[in-house]
C-alpha cells in the first residue's frame, strides 16, 4: 500500500486531524506526545514560524523513536520550495491553507497525500483537478455546514474535512459528519493556547480521549 493511501486510510479510521504550532521545540514534542498517549496516530504540525522546520526535524526524530506509528504531517505549505523542505524532512503529508499545483506536485512526487484547503465550489473543482484526495473546507466556523450541505452532491465522492473553529461539542462534530465529511480537523480548540502556555497537559490528554470517542461512536451509526 502507497504511503498517500495509508494516511488517507488512517485519517479517516480517525475521524480527526489535530494541529498545532509553537516555537518551543520541547512544548512540540510533548504536546504530540500526549495526544498520541490518547490515541491520535495522524497529527498536523503548521508551519507557523521561523522555528517550524527546526522543531519539526525534531519530532519526526523523536516520533521514530517513540511514536513509530505516528503519521506526522506539515501544514499551512504554500510554496513548492516550503514542501520540499519538509518532505526532505520526513513529512508523510501536506496541508495547505490555498490551492497551488507546484504544492500538490511536489506531494504526489513524493507519493504523499496532499490536503488543499478550499472556499468556493470553483476552488473545489480546481483542487479535484490536481488530484487532492481529501479537500480542507477552511474557514469551516465562517462557511458552516450549510455551505457544505448544499454543494456535497455537486463532488460526490469527494471527501471534505472541515477546519478552522470546529469546537468540541458533540452537536458541532455530529453536524458536519452528517453532512458527510470523512474527518475535522481540530486546532486550537483542541490543543488551546492556554493548554500551550501553561502545559496542561492532562486536560490535553482528557479532551482528546473525549473527542475520539465522540468520533468513533458518530461513525458507528
Amino acid at each position: 500500500m502507497s504511503k498517500r493511501t495509508t494516511v488517507i486510510n488512517q485519517i479517516l479510521e480517525q475521524g480527526t486531524l489535530p494541529l498545532f504550532f509553537t516555537p518551543s521545540e520541547k512544548d512540540t514534542i510533548e504536546i504530540a506526545q500526549t495526544v498520541y498517549s490518547a490515541g491520535v496516530k495522524v497529527i498536523e504540525y503548521t508551519n507557523r514560524g521561523e522555528e517550524a522546520l527546526r522543531n519539526f526535524k525534531s519530532l519526526k526524530k523523536e516520533a521514530l523513536k517513540t511514536m513509530p506509528d505516528l503519521q506526522l504531517g506539515i501544514g499551512t505549505i504554500k510554496t513548492a520550495r516550503e514542501a520540499d523542505n519538509f518532505i526532505d524532512a520526513g513529512a508523510d503529508f501536506i496541508v495547505a491553507p490555498t490551492i497551488n499545483p507546484e504544492v500538490g506536485r511536489a506531494a504526489h512526487n513524493a507519493d504523499l497525500l496532499w490536503i488543499p484547503g478550499c472556499m468556493t465550489p470553483t476552488e473545489i473543482s480546481i483542487a479535484q483537478g490536481h488530484d487532492a484526495d481529501i479537500i480542507k473546507i477552511f474557514p469551516a466556523n465562517i462557511l458552516g455546514v450549510e455551505f457544505l450541505k448544499s454543494i456535497k452532491s455537486l463532488f460526490a465522492g469527494q471527501k471534505f474535512m472541515p477546519t478552522g473553529g470546529v469546537n468540541l461539542s458533540e452537536e458541532n462534530i455530529r453536524g458536519w459528519f452528517d453532512a458527510g465529511i470523512c474527518a475535522v480537523g481540530m486546532g486550537s480548540q483542541l490543543i488551546s493556547s492556554d493548554v500551550i502556555k501553561e502545559k496542561k497537559y492532562d486536560l490535553l490528554k482528557e479532551r482528546t480521549e473525549k473527542v475520539l470517542k465522540l468520533i468513533k461512536a458518530i461513525q458507528k451509526k
